[in-house]
């Protein structure tokens, strides 16, 4: 922090800010100085470094943003194994080993079943593949299976985790890899009293929810092999690091070194 007019922050405080739309809608996710709202940045957490920050970035805030959710909305590791799609991204494999972390049985939903032992590192129990779901068969309610489920893909698989959750099951919608669209029915709701909880990370529920995220980020949901899910490259580099993201060859979470 080089300066602040707002009581919360001081000169030299070490803050942290993602989501908001920066450098989405407005300039400078990639500046060495940025003039942000107050309400856009966070003190970085007691015991955090601004590296570590920056690996969980935005899909890191996001994953720990929907476990906070789901965990306000009753879940917990008694409660039955959580499913996580779209594994191996950034939000999934955060998520997966948050999760993990905290004690509840994972299991990862993959399409790469090369990745399956990196998985089982970051903390799956089990491995299921994508491709071995009859999504052209979704029942309105299948065999409950799942407490929790972090999804990022939208579609079909959505509609099947809603009609294989159990009983007071909870659903963190994140993402539309695979569709925006959801073709489901009202049964898993009003039968299994399933709730499906919209995740935002760009307009913050609240300040305090948001420090609520982080804190849990550096203690009790930080995952134990952070720092091999993730790799430091020079600012120079960032183009190519853009292309690789666009044709899909990217693995692992890449923090950008700006002094370089």
């Amino acid at each position: 922090m080089v300066s602040s007019t707002d009581a919360r922050f001081a000169k030299g405080d070490a803050v942290l800010a993602v989501g908001h739309l920066i450098g989405v809608k407005h300039h400078g996710g990639y500046a060495e100085y940025a003039r942000i709202p107050a309400d856009w940045a966070v003190k970085l957490p007691k015991g955090m470094t601004l590296w570590e920050a920056m690996a969980f970035g935005t899909a890191g805030y996001t994953a720990g943003l929907a476990i906070v959710r789901m965990e306000h909305n009753g879940l917990k590791p008694a409660n039955g194994p959580v499913v996580v799609d779209g594994a191996t991204g950034g939000v999934g494999s955060i998520a997966l080993a948050a999760l993990a972390k905290l004690g509840y049985m994972v299991t990862a939903l993959t399409g790469k079943e090369a990745e399956a032992g990196w998985l089982k590192q970051l903390g799956a129990k089990e491995i299921l593949l994508r491709q071995s779901l009859d999504l052209t068969k979704i029942r309105p309610m299948d065999k409950a299976t799942w407490a929790g489920a972090v999804d990022n893909l939208g579609g079909e698989v959505l509609a099947w985790m809603a009609s294989t959750m159990k009983v007071n099951g909870v659903i963190a919608s994140i993402g539309l890899a695979a569709s925006p669209n959801l073709n489901t029915t009202v049964l898993p709701f009003i039968l299994r009293g399933v709730s499906l909880l919209g995740i935002n990370s760009t307009d913050a529920p609240s300040p305090e929810l948001e420090r609520e995220v982080w804190g849990r980020l550096a203690t009790d949901m930080r995952p134990p092999m952070l720092k091999d899910m993730a790799r430091t490259v020079p600012f120079a580099d960032l183009p190519k690091v853009f292309d690789d993201f666009i044709n899909a060859k990217v693995s692992r979470r890449v923090v950008v070194d700006l002094n370089s």
